[in-house]
């Protein structure tokens, strides 16, 4: 069983060379590698995560070189619920982006390079979740940043190329960081292995331990956008295509937190910054939901909820008992489908409506009931109603901050609730702008396959009810079902007033899957609260790497 644990990086990668090779020449067959290696990488994750819990953790050293020198990846609970909810994301998102188009449109854009980049951006996550040293986890941070410059820049438009640059200027600072604190650990300790770590950090001197940790915590919340380190990420996600959005919110955050999990509990246990943790756990809830208050587009919006949300997981980080690791884990899983499904949504809804601008959305409850349904599940779900798992979440760290009884801990728990209640406005907000009031005058129910008038540099493009490019721009839109030959900032054009089934079915699977730990909540709050058992043992993780 131990030699499946570096599959779903491998997969991944070999697939990534096939996919290359073949690139636009056999299109669909490009399209099945991805969702057939996808697949695979799926029903890995979860024979593994059965297997971690049923044995315990499980590690490889690759060519048989033991730590230091060797590498070692290791999959436990966490890593193989991490690996398991992650890849059923990526599956979905990955036949959603092919329902859009993603992967044959304009010629004049590189997009052979997305099934590829899709691939190595996979690698590299799965590489975070199993990687057993500081060293192969800066090489999974460094794939997944190669893979999402190229995925946040498609296209190659200005919005894009710019937000990618501010992407890439940050992960760049992050990386550095990283590398210091590797070389420091390395210089006090003569090892970069997890589990010689746990052995030999506390041996050093206080400061030293106190500064490496800061370090780390401080590379792992710019990866997870945690206040005040979140400023680049509202204006980097919403201008990707929304597959790719869905992704990164819904994921590539959620790696900074299981890095802040797995080096708390592994290496720096004792909670020393527990008090500081907490503070930016309280301003990442409340920065981050009273900017979504104040957005009126929808992908900038749910970026806001995303750094809010943030601050629940950093919140039992830093509580740092089993009841809040539990907890956090629990939420982690439960906020990576919930955030994915909602970025999902509103790439339908740019689909139908023509914008992301909610001043310009109307009547869709009517006009799109399914769209409707599908997200008003979600959009409850993420506001913490019962019963849904958002609200098992959020009860499971606010007992746990009760049960803790310190100042700070009440002081997060009236944050969280507070922050829980505007989360619901907000998602008011969104359900009676876009879904419940009547039409605005004027709005066109068309598609758009990749880009909207909005994502032009030009501030003065054609508005929702016009087709540009088709000589007719005073009349409006074409009638529904005819592909009009035009270009909408040099893409192409659908009138379909539905989208295409892929993309519905996808954003179901999604939302589904969210249901299902609504439904698996027993079993699945056992599983993260022995997660958490295991966290704080750390002998499991050490004594599975080094021997008895």
């Amino acid at each position: 069983m131990n030699a499946l644990v570096p599959l779903p990086v491998l997969l991944p990668l070999c697939a990534t060379g096939v996919s290359l090779a073949f690139g636009v020449r056999l299109a669909r067959f490009q399209r099945f590698i991805s969702v057939a290696v996808l697949t695979a990488v799926l029903a890995l994750s979860v024979t593994l995560m059965i297997a971690a819990d049923r044995q315990g953790p499980l590690s490889v050293h690759l060519g048989d070189f033991a730590p230091p020198l060797g590498i070692t990846l290791v999959a436990d609970r966490l890593s193989g619920l991490m690996l398991t909810v992650s890849s059923a994301v990526t599956l979905s998102v990955l036949v959603y982006s092919l329902g859009q188009g993603m992967a044959d449109r304009d010629k004049e854009t590189p997009v052979a390079v997305f099934h590829p980049a899709y691939l190595i951006l996979v690698a590299g996550v799965s590489l975070t979740f199993v990687a057993g040293d500081l060293v192969n986890l800066y090489v999974g941070f460094e794939i997944m940043l190669v893979a999402s410059f190229v995925l946040l820049t498609l296209g190659g438009t200005g919005p894009r190329i710019r937000a990618g640059s501010t992407y890439v200027i940050i992960s760049l600072f992050s990386s550095m960081l990283f590398l210091t604190a590797i070389a420091m650990t390395y210089a006090a300790t003569g090892t970069a292995n997890f589990a010689q770590l746990a052995q030999r950090l506390p041996d050093l001197p206080l400061g030293v331990q106190t500064l490496v940790q800061a370090m780390l915590l401080t590379v792992f919340a710019i990866k997870a956008a945690v206040f005040p380190l979140a400023a680049w990420l509202p204006d980097s996600y919403p201008t990707a295509p929304a597959p790719v959005t869905a992704v990164f919110a819904g994921l590539l955050t959620k790696v900074g937190i299981y890095c802040m999990l797995r080096t708390e509990t592994l290496l720096f246990p004792g909670n020393r910054l527990g008090d500081l943790l907490m503070a930016v756990a309280l301003a990442s809830m409340i920065v981050g939901i009273l900017g979504a208050v104040a957005q009126t587009d929808l992908k900038r919006l749910f970026s806001f909820t995303l750094i809010s949300h943030i601050g629940y997981m950093v919140f039992g980080i830093g509580l740092a008992t089993r009841e809040a690791y539990g907890g956090a884990i629990f939420y982690v899983a439960h906020h990576i489908t919930v955030q994915t499904s909602l970025f999902l949504v509103a790439g339908l809804i740019e689909r139908r409506g023509g914008t992301n601008e909610l001043t310009r959305l109307g009547g869709m409850a009517r006009s799109a009931p399914l769209l409707a349904l599908l997200f008003f599940v979600p959009a409850m779900n993420f506001a913490g109603i019962p019963p849904f798992s958002g609200f098992i979440g959020k009860l499971g760290l606010m007992r746990a901050g009760v049960s803790d009884g310190g100042v700070w801990a009440w002081i997060l728990v009236a944050g969280a609730t507070v922050t829980s209640l505007l989360t619901l406005y907000v998602m008011a907000k969104i359900w009676n702008l876009a879904f419940w009031r009547t039409e605005p005058p004027g709005q066109a129910a068309y598609g758009t396959v990749l880009e909207t008038a909005d994502d032009s540099d030009d501030d003065e493009g054609p508005g929702p009810d016009r087709i540009p490019g088709t000589g007719d721009e005073g009349v409006g839109p074409a009638p529904a079902g005819r592909t009009v030959a035009a270009t909408l900032q040099g893409q192409a054009v659908t009138t379909t007033v539905r989208p295409p089934r892929a993309m519905t079915a996808a954003t179901a699977g999604a939302v589904v899957l969210g249901l299902a730990f609504t439904v698996l909540a027993g079993p699945l709050t056992a599983f993260t609260d022995r997660s958490a058992a295991e966290l704080i043992s750390r002998r499991p993780y050490v004594e599975e790497v080094l021997g008895p």
